[in-house]
């Protein structure tokens, strides 16, 4: 097998845009699963038994069905469902947001539960509302606690973001597909393609264990 990497070098432009369409799905859908995220963490602590009974269906079916059957469900059910068609960036970001929830809210829920219960005790004696008693005091702590676990969310979010492709849209991974289709040689551009996707992670982890140390120090 002998490999040209040389007849890739004028592709090399078109596949780095792909990493802008990357990272914007990513981004979206990592700050939207992360607020869906409180929310069903929320539902599953609340003491009202339908909320939480809510929450744990909800988690069960995302975290129990492939990403990619869900990402198909919603570009490619959706003129059934709702007479028209998703466009594939957003059917890409809904399905990452709504899957990556339901695995972060498990881990917000149990880092809401590793804070120790006497503050909540306090806070109550003290005549601080519940809504003002998380917002100010339990999900502070909790958030600074399970932040190397939701960087690790991030982080799988960013590699699994490479499905996109069997919907169109043009991230990484299928500007490199397309790249292989014109050279009619795949083994370079997807070599190329991991090897991007090796630098975000790695970039992604720096990121992660600098916001931690300064969190840690400002303990």
């Amino acid at each position: 097998m002998t490999l040209d990497f040389q007849q890739l070098i004028p592709s090399i432009p078109f596949i780095l845009k792909g990493i802008g369409v990357t990272l914007k799905i990513v981004l979206l859908a990592g700050v939207l699963g992360f607020l869906l995220g409180i929310i069903l963490a929320l539902f599953k602590i609340s003491k009202l038994k339908v909320l939480a009974v809510i929450a744990d269906v909800y988690t069960s079916i995302f975290r129990g069905t492939p990403l990619v059957l869900q990402l198909m469900l919603i570009f490619y059910g959706s003129p059934q469902i709702i007479g028209s068609q998703v466009e594939p960036y957003t059917a890409a970001v809904l399905s990452f947001a709504l899957n990556s929830a339901a695995y972060i809210s498990e881990i917000i829920r149990a880092g809401i539960l590793a804070v120790d219960k006497g503050q909540q005790e306090a806070a109550s004696a003290l005549g601080i509302s519940y809504k003002q008693m998380m917002k100010d005091i339990i999900l502070p702590q909790a958030l600074k606690n399970i932040l190397p676990a939701l960087m690790n969310e991030f982080i799988t979010l960013t590699k699994e973001s490479a499905i996109v492709t069997v919907i169109g849209v043009t991230d990484i991974m299928r500007r490199s597909y397309m790249v292989g289709s014109d050279l009619y040689s795949f083994f370079e551009p997807l070599l190329f393609a991991g090897l991007i996707y090796y630098l975000l992670v790695i970039i992604l982890t720096i990121l992660g264990k600098a916001v931690e140390r300064r969190m840690r120090l400002s303990d």
